[in-house]
């Protein structure tokens, strides 16, 4: 892709990933996410808060976000456990989840534009736009095409997603009742509460692997041109130089310097998007199940391995006023 295209393909995409106060989109979050509460409530306890809340919550902003049909939020959701598989072999599942994701997002793209909706209908309509000002692409054009766009929304649906982040931050609060109380008797605090989260709860399971470009010290090491270093943005998190007491959950804590959304060229675009996100699932959680425990003990809960997010497989939750023995 040519310069131009490529700064009109990541413009809309980091458009659509920084929601704006006047968008709306913090309202239609939360109406979601008391959807989704309604059923649970309706249910009854337990309810695994991974399938009935995280999961869909966050496949419901993945397909508003990227304009994809919601009814379709489950098959992209599956598509991300296979997609997050680490293996020092290859094997058949990845390749299969690309391919069956980046051909869901193609037919997307050539449905009819008044079905299009979000992104998807806006960089069809870029590339339809280029296409007529040269009056066909043209084997040599260098325009966008279904395949460019294609590639880029399936790369996204990982980036979006915070269903793991969620299951995090419920875990930490749910163990930590003084917090929730805290929450409780001034919401405010939300906002504060989702950054100590990120630091304190933080999902990546695996180092970033890095590769030196040129020979660079990094306090008392010596790190060679192409050697490959392992970055653990937890450790980093957790450093009680930067950090009082690192170990502590302070949903107050300032200032909160934490890498859990990188820094610098590296920073996540999707960050704000997925702080309002976390804000809102948290805030309506608290408000509509009081009590909110575990439904098992914490030792009996089972991680997914093999993945590059640490992720309870389950997080079954009960709520309001505990039974009598």
């Amino acid at each position: 892709m040519g310069n131009v295209n490529s700064s009109g393909l990541h413009a809309e995409i980091l458009k659509a990933l920084s929601p704006r106060s006047d968008s709306g989109l913090a309202e239609w979050m939360t109406a979601r996410a008391h959807d989704l509460l309604d059923e649970i409530v309706r249910q009854g306890p337990p309810v695994d808060l991974r399938d009935w809340y995280a999961a869909p919550f966050s496949g419901a902003l993945l397909c508003k976000i990227l304009g994809l049909p919601y009814r379709d939020w489950r098959q992209l959701m599956s598509g991300l456990d296979l997609a997050f598989v680490t293996s020092p072999d290859a094997y058949d599942g990845c390749t299969a989840n690309w391919d069956k994701d980046y051909a869901y997002v193609l037919d997307q793209l050539r449905t009819d534009r008044s079905r299009q909706s979000g992104p998807i209908r806006r960089l069809c309509e870029l590339k339809d736009t280029e296409q007529d000002s040269r009056h066909g692409p043209g084997p040599t054009s260098g325009g966008l095409t279904d395949a460019q766009i294609a590639a880029f929304v399936t790369s996204l649906f990982g980036a979006v997603s915070t269903s793991a982040f969620l299951l995090h931050a419920v875990l930490a609060l749910v163990r930590h009742p003084g917090t929730v109380a805290r929450l409780r008797a001034d919401p405010g605090l939300m906002e504060s509460a989702v950054g100590e989260l990120l630091r304190h709860t933080m999902s990546i399971g695996d180092g970033l692997p890095r590769i030196a470009t040129a020979d660079t010290e990094l306090g008392d090491v010596l790190i060679r041109s192409g050697e490959l270093v392992l970055v653990c943005v937890e450790a980093a998190n957790f450093d009680p130089a930067v950090f009082g007491e690192p170990e502590r959950l302070d949903i107050g804590r300032h200032p909160n310097p934490h890498l859990s959304l990188g820094a610098g060229r590296h920073y996540c675009p999707a960050s704000a998007l997925s702080c309002v996100h976390a804000r809102v699932a948290l805030t309506a959680l608290l408000e509509r199940l009081p009590d909110l425990r575990l439904a098992v003990l914490v030792d009996q809960l089972v991680w997914r391995t093999g993945y590059i997010k640490r992720l309870p497989e389950r997080l079954p939750v009960l709520w309001g006023t505990p039974a009598a023995h």
